[in-house]
Formats: C-alpha cells, structure tokens, sequence
C-alpha cells in the first residue's frame, strides 16, 4: 500500500513538473527588455501572467517557504498544503469537477491560494505571509513586465483577451439579417 501512494506521489511529482513551462523559457535573459510605453508594460503583464501562470505560482510559493524557515510548525502546515497544490493544480491534466460543475484553473488558484493564506495565519505567521507574499508579487510583475513577449507561442485558449479565431468555416461571420 505504501509503495502504491509514493509511486502516485512521484506521478503526481513528476506530471507537475511537466504542466509549467520550461524553466529556460522562463528565465530566457535575453527575453528581458524595457517595455515602449505603459500599454505595452500592460500587455507584457498579462500575456506573462497568462503564459507563465504555473512558474509564478511556483515562484511565489518557493518566496513563502523560504519565509517559514524558522517557524517549524507552520512548515509542516505548509507542506500539507503545498501537497494540496500538487495535486489540485500543478499535476492535473484536466478541469477539476465540483458537484458536477467544472471549475476553471483560475478559480482553482485563487482557492488554493486563499486557504494557503488562512492556514498559515492560524499558525501565527501572518507577518511572514504578507512580507513573502508582497515580495512574491512584486518579483512576478517585474519579471512579467520586463520579459519580452515576442518569443511566446500561446494557444487560443490560454489568451487573456479570449479566443481569437472563430471556428466558423464563414470568414464573413455568423450573422442573420433582422
């Protein structure tokens, strides 16, 4: 029994390093550049942020664990939870499913990231939370706004303005005449 859990744990492991962009690609120095303008700062900020959304995640959480250091309880509670992203959001091919209803990856996120949040602070280390997170946020927009977009190769999907080809065979469109 145990070999089956540790053998799904490295699966599971294994699975969560292949769901994130390469780390290369990430840390390409020759992709780093001065934005144009603010339009362009903004653009380069939600393109990265869609783009690279599992290696923030995991930059950030890095930022937090290196924070609790110190504090030996909340380190165990980390690494429960840390587990939970594991599972939930770095090693999962497809949507989660909740009662029946599909759950984007966003909303995946965001609750993990809340109930990161509010177990650490049960463990009285608020401080650390905010300080690691404020410094996780601030390395993440300013990788997000100085890497270079051009090199990027996103699928419709993945798009933060939504999808932009239509699967209408018409290339006039789909519309009806009132």
């Amino acid at each position: 029994m145990s070999t089956g859990i540790v053998t799904r744990f490295k699966e599971a492991g294994q699975s969560a390093m292949a769901a994130h962009r390469p780390w290369s690609e990430f840390s390409d120095l020759s992709a780093l550049s001065l934005p144009q303008n603010f339009s362009d700062a903004t653009t380069r900020l939600f393109q990265n942020s869609t783009h690279f959304r599992s290696n923030y995640a995991m930059l950030v959480l890095v930022v937090l664990f290196l924070s609790l250091l110190y504090h030996p309880v909340s380190l165990i509670v980390f690494l429960v939870v840390f587990a939970a992203w594991v599972f939930f959001y770095f090693s999962r091919d497809d949507d989660v499913s909740v009662f029946g209803f599909v759950v984007g990856d966003r909303v995946v996120m965001a609750v993990l990231g809340v109930v990161t949040v509010v177990a650490l602070v049960l463990t009285h280390v608020w401080l650390n939370v905010v300080v690691s997170g404020v410094v996780g946020a601030v390395v993440v927009c300013v990788h997000a706004v100085f890497r270079g977009t051009e090199d990027l190769v996103m699928e419709d999907k993945e798009s933060p303005y939504g999808a932009l080809l239509s699967d209408d065979p018409d290339p006039r469109g789909n519309y009806t005449i009132m």
